[in-house]
Protein backbone atom coordinates (compact mmCIF):
# COMPACT_ATOMS: atom_id res chain seq x y z
CA UNK A 1 0.00 0.00 0.00
CA UNK A 2 1.27 3.27 -1.26
CA UNK A 3 0.57 6.41 1.06
CA UNK A 4 -1.76 7.55 -1.63
CA UNK A 5 -3.70 4.49 -1.07
CA UNK A 6 -3.65 5.00 2.68
CA UNK A 7 -7.35 6.14 3.54
CA UNK A 8 -7.98 9.24 5.40
CA UNK A 9 -9.90 9.68 8.67
CA UNK A 10 -12.49 10.96 7.43
CA UNK A 11 -12.38 8.34 4.87
CA UNK A 12 -12.50 5.92 7.47
CA UNK A 13 -15.23 7.17 9.49
CA UNK A 14 -17.09 7.49 6.15
CA UNK A 15 -16.78 3.47 5.84
CA UNK A 16 -17.35 2.71 9.40
CA UNK A 17 -20.92 4.65 8.88
CA UNK A 18 -21.65 2.55 6.60
CA UNK A 19 -20.62 -0.31 8.17
CA UNK A 20 -23.29 0.53 10.56
CA UNK A 21 -25.79 1.80 8.46
CA UNK A 22 -26.11 -2.16 7.65
CA UNK A 23 -28.32 -2.46 11.07
CA UNK A 24 -31.18 -1.29 12.40
CA UNK A 25 -31.35 2.11 13.57
CA UNK A 26 -31.72 1.60 16.99
CA UNK A 27 -28.18 -1.16 16.71
CA UNK A 28 -26.39 1.45 14.83
CA UNK A 29 -27.04 4.36 17.38
CA UNK A 30 -26.17 1.73 19.70
CA UNK A 31 -23.12 1.01 18.35
CA UNK A 32 -22.35 4.46 17.79
CA UNK A 33 -23.19 5.21 21.39
CA UNK A 34 -20.80 2.72 23.04
CA UNK A 35 -17.69 2.90 20.61
CA UNK A 36 -17.79 6.08 21.86
CA UNK A 37 -17.51 5.39 25.32
CA UNK A 38 -15.26 2.88 24.93
CA UNK A 39 -13.06 5.29 23.34
CA UNK A 40 -13.43 7.98 26.28
CA UNK A 41 -11.87 5.08 28.18
CA UNK A 42 -8.90 3.63 26.62
CA UNK A 43 -5.58 5.40 26.45
CA UNK A 44 -4.95 5.66 22.69
CA UNK A 45 -3.17 2.90 21.10
CA UNK A 46 -4.91 1.70 17.41
CA UNK A 47 -8.27 1.13 17.09
CA UNK A 48 -9.17 -2.18 14.72
CA UNK A 49 -12.11 -2.71 12.94
CA UNK A 50 -13.02 -5.56 10.88
CA UNK A 51 -16.37 -5.91 9.33
CA UNK A 52 -16.79 -9.91 9.18
CA UNK A 53 -19.14 -12.60 8.81
CA UNK A 54 -20.86 -12.48 11.84
CA UNK A 55 -20.81 -8.77 12.79
CA UNK A 56 -18.64 -5.51 13.24
CA UNK A 57 -16.12 -5.47 15.59
CA UNK A 58 -13.83 -2.25 17.14
CA UNK A 59 -10.74 -4.30 18.82
CA UNK A 60 -8.28 -1.68 20.61
CA UNK A 61 -4.82 -2.51 21.80
CA UNK A 62 -1.58 -0.34 22.55
CA UNK A 63 0.22 -0.75 18.73
CA UNK A 64 -0.55 -1.56 15.17
CA UNK A 65 -0.49 -5.35 16.47
CA UNK A 66 -3.46 -6.59 16.50
CA UNK A 67 -2.45 -9.74 18.38
CA UNK A 68 -1.72 -7.02 21.04
CA UNK A 69 -5.49 -6.19 21.49
CA UNK A 70 -6.87 -6.26 25.04
CA UNK A 71 -10.31 -5.37 24.51
CA UNK A 72 -13.07 -5.39 21.50
CA UNK A 73 -17.09 -3.79 20.88
CA UNK A 74 -19.02 -6.27 19.04
CA UNK A 75 -21.93 -5.06 16.95
CA UNK A 76 -24.19 -7.78 16.04
CA UNK A 77 -28.08 -8.05 14.46
CA UNK A 78 -29.74 -7.89 18.05
CA UNK A 79 -27.06 -6.72 20.46
CA UNK A 80 -23.45 -5.42 21.34
CA UNK A 81 -21.17 -7.20 23.19
CA UNK A 82 -17.76 -6.02 25.23
CA UNK A 83 -15.13 -8.69 25.12
CA UNK A 84 -11.92 -8.87 27.22
CA UNK A 85 -9.57 -11.15 25.01
CA UNK A 86 -7.74 -12.34 28.65
CA UNK A 87 -10.60 -11.82 30.13
CA UNK A 88 -10.14 -15.49 31.79
CA UNK A 89 -7.53 -13.88 33.39
CA UNK A 90 -9.30 -11.11 35.21
CA UNK A 91 -10.64 -11.43 38.62
CA UNK A 92 -14.71 -11.97 38.34
CA UNK A 93 -16.06 -12.64 41.97
CA UNK A 94 -19.60 -11.46 40.80
CA UNK A 95 -19.52 -14.11 37.99
CA UNK A 96 -20.48 -11.65 34.87
CA UNK A 97 -18.03 -11.94 32.21
CA UNK A 98 -19.27 -14.67 30.07
CA UNK A 99 -17.91 -17.57 27.95
CA UNK A 100 -15.77 -20.70 28.81
CA UNK A 101 -13.15 -20.60 26.53
CA UNK A 102 -9.23 -20.74 27.67
CA UNK A 103 -8.96 -16.34 27.52
CA UNK A 104 -11.97 -14.21 26.28
CA UNK A 105 -14.76 -13.59 27.97
CA UNK A 106 -17.64 -11.03 26.99
CA UNK A 107 -20.60 -8.99 28.88
CA UNK A 108 -24.10 -8.56 26.79
CA UNK A 109 -24.61 -4.62 27.14
CA UNK A 110 -28.31 -3.59 27.36
CA UNK A 111 -27.39 0.16 26.71
CA UNK A 112 -24.32 1.94 25.94
CA UNK A 113 -24.68 3.60 29.58
CA UNK A 114 -23.97 -0.10 30.77
CA UNK A 115 -20.29 1.06 29.84
CA UNK A 116 -20.16 3.45 32.59
CA UNK A 117 -20.82 0.42 35.64
CA UNK A 118 -17.94 0.12 37.72
CA UNK A 119 -17.42 -3.91 37.06
CA UNK A 120 -17.33 -3.04 33.40
CA UNK A 121 -14.83 -0.20 34.02
CA UNK A 122 -13.00 -2.16 36.17
CA UNK A 123 -12.30 -5.07 33.25
CA UNK A 124 -11.23 -2.35 31.22
CA UNK A 125 -8.85 -0.93 33.09
CA UNK A 126 -7.72 -4.47 34.47
CA UNK A 127 -7.43 -5.43 30.30
CA UNK A 128 -5.74 -2.14 29.70
CA UNK A 129 -3.32 -2.27 32.84
CA UNK A 130 -2.44 -5.75 31.19
CA UNK A 131 -1.44 -4.82 28.05
CA UNK A 132 1.93 -5.69 26.95
CA UNK A 133 3.35 -3.64 25.52
CA UNK A 134 1.44 -0.62 27.43
CA UNK A 135 -1.14 1.52 25.72
CA UNK A 136 0.44 5.05 24.63
CA UNK A 137 -1.64 7.02 27.10
CA UNK A 138 -2.25 9.52 24.48
CA UNK A 139 -5.81 9.88 23.65
CA UNK A 140 -5.19 9.62 20.04
CA UNK A 141 -6.24 6.80 18.41
CA UNK A 142 -5.64 5.26 14.84
CA UNK A 143 -8.58 3.80 13.97
CA UNK A 144 -7.34 1.15 10.98
CA UNK A 145 -9.78 -0.55 8.57
CA UNK A 146 -8.51 -4.28 8.99
CA UNK A 147 -10.71 -6.37 6.68
CA UNK A 148 -14.34 -6.32 5.23
CA UNK A 149 -15.68 -9.84 4.67
CA UNK A 150 -17.55 -10.13 1.25
CA UNK A 151 -19.99 -12.99 2.71
CA UNK A 152 -21.67 -11.39 5.53
CA UNK A 153 -24.65 -12.41 7.72
CA UNK A 154 -27.82 -9.90 7.24
CA UNK A 155 -27.43 -7.40 10.03
CA UNK A 156 -31.12 -6.46 10.79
Amino acid sequence: MTVADTPTRAGVEKDIRAFMAKYTPEIARFGRAARSRVKKLVPGGVEFVYDNYIGLVFGYGPTERPSEAVLSLVLLPRWVTICFLKGALLPDPRKLLRGSGNSVRNIRLDAASDLDRPDIKRFIRLSIAGASPPFPGTRRFDTVIKSVSAKQRPRR
